[in-house]
């Protein structure tokens, strides 16, 4: 069984199809919008809305950690918009999602991340394209289960969720062979960030439930640039799939 997993798509529907070839199965951990592109900032929604200039100024305040001002700031760009904003975003990764989700091969499983709009997926699933959240699949005699969202931040992205929600998720998926989350376990290994310079938030339940039911394998994505990509928790490997925007790769797990 070879089973491919991206994550942090990020608008990167052009390189999906060859990263699924060779693969019996694919899954997506979520973050599938780009709206802002930290690399180029005249990139993603806010980019092709408001301009290089403005999203630099955005993209500066966020890692210096002045989120206040830095939503202060966006609040100011979309205030000069004479267009609604909510209309705007949503025809925007209406969009993406097109252009992403037709590129899925089948079968692909897919959950969640935390900028995502979880009420925008039904309207582009299709046969063979499954979304899974605090559920579980037999893939290969392997069992499967997947967590999405994230945690609620500073940055207050638009699918963070509360704790106690996202633990009840992690304990409805019960003992797997693999636990797909977009976010990591909270190890600070796995959650610092060393290009933006901080800490992302990671999930104690999701390290409780290795220790508890001891998973083969935990995936999951969310921090782009991680400290340390992959550690061993007694018998379980934990890996960050990767930065797909920005790689073009899947992880590739095969038995």
């Amino acid at each position: 069984m070879r089973v491919h997993v991206v994550s942090d798509v990020h608008g990167r529907a052009d390189a999906l199809p060859a990263a699924a070839q060779g693969a019996d199965v694919f899954i997506c951990l979520g973050d599938l919008v780009l709206f802002v592109d930290y690399a180029d900032h005249g990139r993603g929604i806010m980019g092709d809305l408001f301009g290089a200039e403005a999203v630099t100024r955005m993209v500066r305040l966020r890692t210096e950690n002045r989120f206040d001002e830095a939503r202060e700031w966006s609040r100011s760009l979309w205030a000069g918009l004479a267009e609604d904003r909510t209309r705007v975003v949503e025809d925007a990764v209406r969009r993406q999602y097109s252009e992403v989700f037709a590129a899925f091969p089948t079968p692909t499983y897919l959950t969640f991340g935390n900028v995502d709009l979880p009420h925008l997926y039904p309207d582009f699933l299709r046969s063979g394209v499954t979304l899974l959240d605090g559920q579980t699949v037999e893939l290969g005699g392997w069992r499967f289960g997947f967590v999405g969202g994230g945690l609620r931040t500073p940055m207050r992205t638009s699918h963070e969720i509360d704790d106690a929600t996202f633990a009840a998720k992690v304990a409805a998926v019960g003992a797997v062979d693999v636990l797909c989350c977009h976010i990591p376990p909270h190890l600070p290994e796995l959650v610092y960030d060393v290009v933006a310079g901080r800490f992302e938030r990671g999930s104690t339940a999701i390290l409780a439930a290795i220790h508890n039911t001891r998973p083969r394998y935990v995936l999951f994505g969310h921090v782009h640039q991680p400290l340390r990509a992959s550690i061993e928790i007694g018998g379980t490997r934990c890996v960050n799939v990767g930065h797909f925007n920005a790689t073009g790769r899947p992880f590739v797990l095969e038995w």
